[in-house]
């Protein structure tokens, strides 16, 4: 029987996510894959910081962005 669980290692000892479903005493082969953490929230944009930096327009392009948000959007009434 082949199996994958998953847990975590404290020192010479595995803690399993859930049971095994074997009997106690029961011998074992035990095959290790490591686990890539998963990212936590925000890093994704950390990583990319610095990927524009080839591009020295990129500033004024932010700039017209930044400016272009602030202009009225809402039509105006009349008795204004």
């Amino acid at each position: 029987m082949t199996k994958t669980l998953y847990g975590k290692v404290h020192g010479k000892t595995i803690e399993l996510d859930e049971d095994l479903g074997v009997a106690e005493g029961q011998a074992v082969a035990v095959q290790i894959t490591i686990v890539e953490p998963a990212l936590k929230w925000g890093d994704g944009i950390l990583r990319s910081a610095g990927g524009w930096v080839d591009y020295p327009e990129m500033d004024a392009i932010m700039e017209t962005i930044y400016q272009d948000r602030k202009l009225e959007r809402r039509p105006q009434l009349e008795n204004e």
